[in-house]
């Protein structure tokens, strides 16, 4: 049983990180996506952000290759393959989605979030390289692309305005961050990675600098870091 449920993640490992070769890939939604079209939305990072994605599938590829190597059947990695699964399953059929529906792909990346997330606080103390950090980084960028997402939708549809959208989407994430972040203290890859989308959502708010945005931006990375820097010396 454990082996079957090894392979499954790696299937799906694979399957997610090569989905990007078989599409046009994705930096971000098109403005003319939405009903009210987005152009440089202040809650979206900067297309260099989005280069995270190759070392999250190397890594999670790297961890589900050795999972089936060398821990198959160890029951302390049980627990984290079946939500795992469902996270790289729906991963893997993510970009299409996105191309056709922001809506949808919203919905999905939310599905990705919670599933990685039940991974990655179902996973023991060992093995902290090969398992619990690549699906640290996985979580905490989808943390970040969740709540960006959720963002553009509130804006591309009218609800907020783009300003506003922002506010909410950043607040949420590190609400997100921070909470995730007290379950697993010991796991600075989540941190890291929401950190990293937040100085993308910084980097692409300085041309005509967008002064709120980059404070609260600032707060949230100071905030996680300072969490991240205490649990590392704890």
């Amino acid at each position: 049983m454990y082996r079957k449920s090894s392979l499954l993640v790696l299937i799906t490992a694979l399957a997610f990180a090569l989905s990007p070769l078989l599409s046009s890939g994705f930096n971000g939604f098109a403005p003319d996506q939405f009903p009210v079209p987005q152009i440089d939305p202040p809650v979206q990072p900067a297309g260099y952000a989005f280069a995270i994605w190759g070392l999250i599938y190397l890594w999670l590829v790297a961890g589900a290759v050795y999972g089936v190597w060398d821990r198959a059947t160890d029951p302390d990695w049980e627990p984290v393959r079946p939500a795992l699964t469902v996270s790289l399953l729906i991963g893997a059929g993510w970009i299409p989605v996105a191309q056709l529906s922001p809506l949808w792909a919203t919905v999905l990346i939310w599905a990705m979030l919670i599933s990685a997330v039940m991974a990655l606080l179902r996973a023991g103390k060992a093995d902290h390289g090969w398992l619990r950090a690549p699906i640290a980084l996985y979580a905490g960028w989808l943390t970040a692309a969740s709540c960006v997402a959720l963002g553009l939708m509130l804006a591309g549809h009218g609800i907020l305005s783009a300003q506003m959208a922002a506010y909410a989407g950043i607040t949420l994430a590190l609400v997100v961050a921070l909470a995730v972040q007290a379950l697993r203290p010991d796991t600075p890859a989540y941190p890291a990675a929401v950190i990293w989308a937040l100085v993308g959502v910084g980097v692409s708010n300085l041309d005509a600098p967008n002064w709120s945005v980059l404070a609260l931006v600032a707060i949230g990375i100071g905030v996680l870091g300072w969490r991240a820097a205490v649990n590392l010396r704890a």
